[in-house]
């Protein structure tokens, strides 16, 4: 096993089938090799002939060698909201994944252009939740006669189609930090909740948050009849939880926190929230990605820490911050891979052909779509 100077594994996840490799999204250029030498200076070049028109995003999970080029580094809604705030550039490029870019282009104008420097860039948990399976669930809930009680809730981690169905059905999107007050506002105007797509931030917060029970969640199998659930189940319900996960935080148990707490005394456990329920509750602390990085910033010198998120993240954390032992939750688990993508040739290719004049892997929502996932995007920024 090979390690970082920090001590934490080099694995890579998804090396079998890639589940984007379908879309037909083969670069229509030649990419430059990886073992070209004078990458960094393409890329550093390309970014310098583009000026104030380029505006390059940077998400946590990202590689070294492509973060070093963001002009902002964030989660996915930070990121967004900071390409809307950028009016003056003209092409936005994300390193990020799918519906990350989506979101760009549903916030910024008309005029500006977002690209993905890798078509092939998705998110496992967003494909989970596709819209035609989305309304196929409130069909059931319709058939069952509570589909006027349901608020839909979306996790920012989902497509545009997703979003826009939230927004035209009363519903809202919420990310990993309001969660709690998305939920609050969605039981202010009706009875239940449709969380989609990831079921361990629903469950999540509503029970250690809210204060519900366990039996308060049942969760929708769209891949099942009914979802796989009898009327009295959906009637009794609160949190209705579609059954989707994140590959990556999905995959901690609560066997690595015994695990590390018997290696590192002391060791402080900082997980995510979309892990298990049963590995958030043998945590020490709960948060979203922002709230890691606060956390470990705010944390004393000397103290220990056990991160349950993606290693990118980790490794860079153990990188800004030498006085805190800092290592990965897990021994075996890592890099997601669809995020990690995007490497440095698709990110000079796709500079020096936006400096060539040629856009490339744009990402556009059709307006329909565009409106209403806005609609459900500013509910949440109208949350107090």
């Amino acid at each position: 096993m090979t390690t970082t100077q920090t001590g934490l594994p080099l694995f890579v996840l998804g090396q079998g089938r890639d589940p984007h490799s379908e879309r037909g999204v083969e670069c229509p250029g030649e990419l430059p090799a990886a073992s070209d030498p004078g990458l960094v200076a393409r890329a550093r070049a390309a970014k310098e002939a583009l000026g104030d028109r380029l505006f390059v995003l940077g998400h946590h999970y990202q590689r070294d060698e492509v973060i070093q080029f963001a002009d902002v580094t964030g989660d996915s809604f930070k990121l967004a909201s900071e390409a809307a705030a950028r009016p003056h550039a003209e092409y936005i490029v994300f390193c990020g994944v799918h519906f990350m870019a989506e979101s760009a282009d549903i916030l910024t104008s008309d005029d500006q252009r977002v690209v993905l420097p890798d078509m092939a860039a998705g998110c496992s948990m967003a494909d989970m939740a596709t819209f035609d399976q989305v309304e196929e669930c409130w069909e059931a809930l319709e058939d069952a006669g509570i589909a006027d009680q349901v608020v839909p809730i979306t996790y920012m981690n989902s497509s545009a189609d997703i979003k826009a169905f939230c927004g035209r059905n009363g519903g809202a999107v919420c990310t990993s930090s309001n969660a709690r007050r998305a939920l609050e506002w969605a039981f202010q105007r009706g009875r239940k909740v449709l969380f989609l797509p990831d079921q361990h931030l629903g469950r999540n917060t509503a029970v250690l948050e809210l204060g519900m029970g366990l039996d308060d969640c049942v969760v929708y199998n769209p891949h099942r009849p009914e979802g796989g659930l009898i009327r009295q189940q959906l009637g009794d319900a609160k949190m209705i939880l579609w059954r989707g996960h994140c590959s990556v935080h999905g995959r901690f148990t609560p066997e690595c926190v015994d695990d590390v707490r018997e290696r590192i005394p002391g060791v402080n456990v900082l997980v995510h929230p979309e892990c298990r329920h049963e590995v958030v509750l043998k945590a020490d602390h709960v948060g979203s990605t922002e709230y890691i990085i606060r956390k470990l910033r705010e944390a004393p010198a000397g103290s220990a820490w056990a991160i349950g998120t993606e290693l990118n993240l980790v490794k860079r954390l153990a990188q800004e911050f030498p006085d805190k032992q800092i290592t990965f939750l897990d021994r075996t688990v890592c890099y997601c891979s669809t995020m990690n993508r995007i490497d440095l040739p698709h990110l000079v290719w796709a500079l020096e052909s936006l400096a060539a004049g040629q856009v490339v892997n744009q990402i556009t929502v059709d307006a329909d779509t565009a409106h209403w996932a806005k609609v459900a995007l500013d509910r949440m920024l109208a949350l107090p």
